[in-house]
């Protein structure tokens, strides 16, 4: 209003022109029409008219909707425009009584500017007032039907609020009449001890007034079942009404606010169900809670039930309602309607919970039963060895460790990995391996999860082994690294060190500078790859590793033995007469280990020993034998190298690093052929960004053949009679297959067998390898020259399953990766030390594992006892760690009888631990 006043002040300052004079609406009351000559009247003012006409000249293209709707407006219809005249002056506007809007007082208060503007100016103005009110009078409908639904919400909301109030009201009512029957009962036996104390009512006034009494009583307690009836009723009723009501009651928040409603807000039904599941599903005894409530509720209202339609008292009636609930056949004695009908409905009631609570039980004794199967449960163990991850190695890893722990009458491993319990255990019971009473524990869960890391106790295991996953080398080892950050993350702390199998060498200095002191990582590419070519430079070492990395024979321990101190290392490497000393554990150098020291070391106090035994309870240190060289034995120096020809049969993603080791092991004027499909650009690209220098390269030289290693037309190309060991490599683009992958290998190495086979008149004429000129004495490894067609074949078994294919092929020396390496694992796994002693024999700088011929130690058919030729070995400054016969099948390591001479030949050998000087 203020702003219509304001605008026509405005317009009357800027207007010069005189208001227009007012005409009159209708017909003023004093007029009258008599007779029947006039039986109707026209009006006489026709304001809209104007309107009209203003509109057409202003905006032609205003529709008749708009111009009917103002006529409406003014509260003009048809009936208006004729009025009888003999019943006196015009009432149309008398007949409905409208509330005026302020809207259309608005509306009106423009019509009398429009009316009072002449000019052309002012005719522009109005019509744009026009529209104004158009749009007022959609917004006047639209309130007009929110107004309408409102007042339809609010009738249902009054007839709900009544009916709440009738039954307090009710309530309240009963709880005032049981006062007042109360107070005439206490009034009624007043009188009866009054009357009976003056002795003026007899025998029958007493009676009347017991009579009365009962009445009284009889009528309290109708009123009384007749309450909780009612309360009964409207109790059942209440949910129904709420339910179907509930939705309305943020609206009327909303109204009462002054509030718009958001469309996008949750209905109330759906938000308390929604309330009741989160409910249901966070707190695991909110079900059994419900379920008590419900007990509870059915008995408490069957009991008021029950008192309202019987003639028993409530507690009784509480009583019978509980009989009911838990037993549905006690209600067949009812007798009457009422009781019957009320009977059976707590008696299905029961039923029902009965049904629920074996429900409730039956998914409760599911569910553990499921999470004892699934593996879920919580492992409660201490100095036990935990096993990260599931792999094919898992198997032979197992078998080692139950080995080892054998001689403690068995321990207990558990595996945490992310696979069904049911079919972990399935697959272990395939190994048929007796586990010599070894316990083994699987769980399903994470290594990622610190729940799950929790559940199987890895604060208390005294080892933890991270297996490498069967995916490709990358993602294996951040996998490891992930677990590894979980690892760390345990607030507990860890009691034992962790052991992490990694694919690739290049991410080994990132996991340990994560995990620190207390990670210990095997690289099972880096290992293999140098057993690989320590093997093929020295045939038969491959079995020699697999007795010294396996429980089942010899393996390394570290002890200290106080009874050694101030002893030189020469004496202390015969004083155990069932353990090979190889090494010193220093004290002094915070417990560094020095493999195959010098003679004059003299153990000080804290250092320990190195030993090659059976098993860390079956030596200790005696007293010193009598040692006696019959005859004196000159040193006789190694052979020098000579050039070898080496080929590769596919590409492994750290060949760089078995290049490098070839580098350092092989004589200058070397070839090393590279057989694979990788484009000879993209090799010299790999190679140089693995960090090899291919124009430094002294000793070897690198030729190049593309072909595929399964493909004979490729394999027919190649001089395969004249290379002195070929190394058959997994290659790196079926790294994910371990089956693939063995059988390409094995496929590559049928081929070359048979590709040999068809050349051997050149065999026969190719003169001896000048690098066994040596070994001219020694028929075992001239046995295994032989039998490859004098080339040593190396092939990367990854499958132990493939083993006894290999045999049958005659092939001379093999290599099993995954047992190698689960061997390994294990080994450090029992004694974290060990990893440094493996480290420096794999290396290609430093000790190392070496097969020499018997010459180098003995005469022909000399008789000497084992601990003499480890004496004559220290003048090589060797270790002598155990010897191969030449009429058996299998080296010996830590012989038994050390001290008892016997007799040996030139065509033995022995395993020794060498400087490489």
């Amino acid at each position: 209003m203020q702003n219509s006043n304001n605008d026509e002040a405005s317009v009357t300052k800027t207007t010069e022109k005189p208001p227009l004079p007012k005409r009159s609406k209708t017909i003023s009351d004093d007029t009258h029409f008599p007779g029947p000559l006039f039986p109707a009247v026209r009006r006489t003012d026709k304001p809209f008219d104007l309107r009209v006409s203003i509109d057409s000249d202003a905006a032609a293209s205003s529709s008749s909707l708009s111009s009917s709707s103002l006529s409406s407006s003014n509260g003009f219809n048809e009936r208006d425009w004729m009025y009888p005249s003999f019943l006196g002056p015009h009432m149309g506007r008398r007949r409905i009584k409208v509330k005026p809007n302020k809207l259309e007082f608005k509306g009106n208060e423009e019509k009398k500017r429009i009316q009072e503007l002449g000019s052309k100016k002012e005719e522009k103005e109005v019509a744009s007032l026009a529209a104004t009110q158009s749009n007022s009078v959609t917004q006047t409908s639209s309130v007009s039907q929110l107004s309408g639904r409102t007042r339809g919400l609010k009738s249902s909301l009054m007839t709900y609020y009544m009916l709440i109030i009738n039954c307090i009201l009710c309530v309240c009512y009963a709880i005032y009449l049981r006062d007042r029957v109360e107070k005439l009962e206490e009034e009624n036996s007043s009188l009866r001890r009054f009357c009976s104390y003056k002795s003026i009512a007899g025998n029958n006034g007493i009676d009347v007034l017991h009579t009365d009494n009962n009445s009284d009583s009889n009528f309290g307690n109708a009123d009384g079942r007749t309450v909780a009836l009612y309360s009964v009723i409207v109790t059942l009723l209440m949910p129904f009404v709420l339910y179907k009501y509930l939705d309305y009651l943020p609206q009327i928040k909303n109204f009462s606010k002054r509030t718009k409603k958001n469309k996008e807000e949750v209905p109330l039904k759906k938000r308390v169900a929604y309330s009741v599941d989160v409910c249901f599903s966070v707190y695991p005894y909110a079900k059994l809670l419900a379920l008590l409530f419900a007990t509870i509720f059915l008995i408490i209202f069957g009991g008021l039930a029950l008192y309202a339609v019987s003639d028993s008292s409530f507690a009784e009636a509480l009583w019978l309602s509980w009989t009911f609930v838990a037993d549905s056949g006690n209600h067949a004695d009812r007798v009457g309607t009422g009781p019957r009908i009320v009977s059976v409905s707590i008696s299905s009631g029961g039923m029902l919970i009965f049904a629920m609570m074996l429900g409730l039980v039956s998914d409760a004794i599911s569910e553990k039963v499921d999470s004892l199967r699934k593996g879920k449960s919580e492992v409660i163990e201490k100095n036990h060895i935990l096993i990260l991850g599931w792999s094919d190695k898992l198997g032979s890893l197992l078998k080692q460790l139950a080995v080892a722990n054998k001689s403690i009458g068995g321990g207990v491993i558990v595996v945490l990995a992310e696979r069904d319990k049911e079919e972990m255990e399935m697959d272990i019971a395939k190994l048929e391996f007796d586990f010599m009473g070894t316990s083994v524990i699987c769980r399903s869960g994470s290594p990622l999860i610190l729940a799950d890391l929790k559940k199987v106790s890895v604060s208390k295991a005294r080892a933890i082994i991270v297996l490498a996953s069967d995916e490709n080398a990358d993602q294996s080892d951040a996998r490891a690294l992930r677990v590894v950050l979980s690892l760390t993350g345990v607030k507990e702390g860890l009691r034992g060190h962790v052991v992490v199998e990694m694919s690739d060498l290049d991410n080994e200095p990132l996991v340990k500078l994560v995990g620190g002191e207390l990670i210990e990582t095997v690289v099972a590419h880096d290992v293999i790859g140098r057993l690989m070519i320590q093997c093929a430079l020295q045939p038969g070492l491959a079995q020699i590793w697999e007795d010294i990395l396996g429980f089942e024979n010899a393996e390394f321990y570290i002890k200290r033995w106080p009874q050694l101190d101030d002893l030189r290392f020469e004496e202390v490497l015969i004083s155990f007469p069932d353990a090979i000393p190889c090494g010193i554990k220093v004290a002094a150098e915070g417990g560094k280990i020095i493999l195959n020291p010098d003679d004059n070391y003299v153990l000080k106090e804290g250092d320990e020993v190195l030993v090659i035994a059976e098993d860390d309870d079956t030596y200790a240190p005696g007293p010193l034998p009598e040692v006696v060289c019959k005859r004196s034995f000159l040193k006789i120096p190694d052979p020098p190298k000579y050039p070898e020809k080496i080929l590769f049969c596919g590409w492994r993603r750290d060949i760089d690093d078995m290049i490098m080791v070839l580098e350092a092991f092989l004589a200058p004027g070397s070839e090393l052929w590279m057989l694979n499909e990788v484009p000879e650009k993209e090799r010299e690209k790999k190679l140089t960004d693995g960090g090899l220098d291919i124009s430094g390269l002294m000793n070897i030289k690198l030729v190049h053949r593309e072909g595929n290693a399964v493909i004979r037309r490729h394999l027919e190309s190649l001089p395969l009679e004249t290379f002195d060991s070929i190394l058959i490599l997994a290659d790196e683009s079926l790294e994910d297959s371990i089956v693939h992958s063995d059988s390409r290998s094995l496929a590559t190495l049928l081929l070359i067998r048979d590709i040999q086979s068809k050349r051997l008149p050149y065999r026969d004429t190719k003169p001896t390898s000048l690098r066994l000129s040596g070994f001219s004495h020694s028929s075992w490894i001239r046995e295994m020259q032989q039998a490859s067609d004098k080339s040593i074949i190396i092939s990367e078994i990854l499958d132990s399953r493939t083993r006894n294919l290999v045999s049958v092929s005659r092939i001379s020396d093999y290599v099993l990766s995954n047992e190698l390496v689960s061997m390994a694992l294990a080994m450090v796994a029992e004694d974290k030390q060990i990893n440094r002693v493996l480290e420096e024999l794999f290396a290609e700088e430093g000790n190392e594992m070496c097969i020499k011929p018997a010459e180098f130690y003995l005469f022909d058919q000399e008789e000497i006892s084992f601990f003499d030729i480890m004496i004559r070995g220290r003048q090589r400054r060797e270790i002598v760690i155990g010897y191969r016969l030449a009429n058996t099948e299998r080296a010996i390591i830590n012989p038994s009888q050390k001290s008892e001479p016997r007799k040996w030949s030139l065509d033995d050998v022995f395993v020794v631990i060498s400087s490489g000087d």
